[in-house]
């Protein structure tokens, strides 16, 4: 199958690459940089040079292709990046709708959809609250879903862990070893799920070799507290697991106070019972303390 890839060179985008060009697959890869452009090729990629903002360039390239995975995102959430986003997704939608043959095109949404209330329905057929983290995520939803001659995939994925990177994870390990205090919301009782990254890679590629229209959540089998991924943090950052009250959260981690204090859990198993997928992965905890973070810790690695 001849896929494009946007976000090839990034944290999730690089990884779904290796397991796409494992499994065989022909993959054409978007990337911004010569050095980008180069590391695709030596993984044995095609380089696509452009931006998300190439919308000309990303239909095209999702026309001629068989699917199409896109991981890019710019995490600023800035109007601008915002309306980049969904853009993006509305060309690429529109180009693999050209052949009108059902083209998969797999989107990479996120947990924060469905919002920061702990009353929320977290299961893929909920209706979404208007107010959430990324709310772009929703629209871009939106507009995959209702393209005709295309099958929409889209994942809500859990917090992703694993190698060393995602910029939630570093980011929150780099401010403890700076600080010397891993935060957390009140009693840090709030639960998520997580992914490796691996596993999340492994759930595209079984997507593709078996596509199904619809909302999937992708978390895996090791829910955490926010108090425990503190008390994380702080082993290898050699910091203390702080409690900040709700009222003065926001003063001290500006909008993070929303996202850690908010449950971050999903619902459901729809994911593996539809592309047959099970998750192996060990616990973003075990991770931290023992694995790739600690290996990685100084310096620590962001990624996107």
């Amino acid at each position: 199958m001849k896929i494009f890839l946007t976000g090839g060179t990034g944290y999730v985008g690089s990884v779904v690459l290796e397991h796409l060009l494992e499994a065989g697959h022909e993959v054409e890869a978007l990337t911004r940089t010569t050095d980008g452009a180069a590391r695709l090729a030596e993984a044995g990629a095609k380089a696509v040079q452009g931006s998300l903002a190439d919308t000309d360039l990303l239909r095209g390239a999702a026309a001629r292709a068989d699917a199409v995975i896109h991981t890019a995102f710019d995490g600023t959430m800035s109007e601008g990046a915002a309306a980049t986003e969904l853009a993006a997704v509305r060309a690429l939608a529109a180009g693999a709708s050209e052949s009108g043959t059902g083209k998969p095109v797999l989107y990479t949404s996120t947990a924060l959809v469905y919002g920061i209330d702990p009353s929320q329905d977290r299961h893929e057929d909920a209706s979404l609250p208007e107010r959430s983290a990324q709310p772009v995520k929703g629209e871009a939803e939106r507009a995959l879903l209702t393209t005709e001659g295309i099958t929409p995939i889209v994942m809500r994925v859990a917090l992703v862990h694993g190698r060393g990177g995602s910029g939630l994870v570093t980011g929150l390990i780099a401010g403890a070893a700076s600080s010397g205090a891993a935060a957390y919301v009140e009693d840090g009782s709030q639960v998520w799920d997580a992914i490796d990254v691996d596993d999340l890679a492994g759930l595209y590629a079984a997507a593709l070799a078996r596509p199904r229209a619809g909302i999937y959540n992708a978390k895996g089998d090791h829910p955490f507290t926010q108090r425990e991924l503190a008390e994380a943090i702080s082993a290898v950052a050699g910091a203390q697991p702080v409690s900040l009250p709700r009222a003065s959260a926001a003063e001290k981690l500006g909008p993070l106070a929303l996202i850690l204090g908010a449950p971050g859990t999903l619902a459901g198993d729809k994911a593996r019972t539809t592309f047959a997928w099970t998750p192996v992965g060990g616990s973003i905890l075990d991770d931290i303390r023992d694995g790739s973070y600690r290996r990685e810790a100084a310096p620590v690695r962001s990624g996107s």
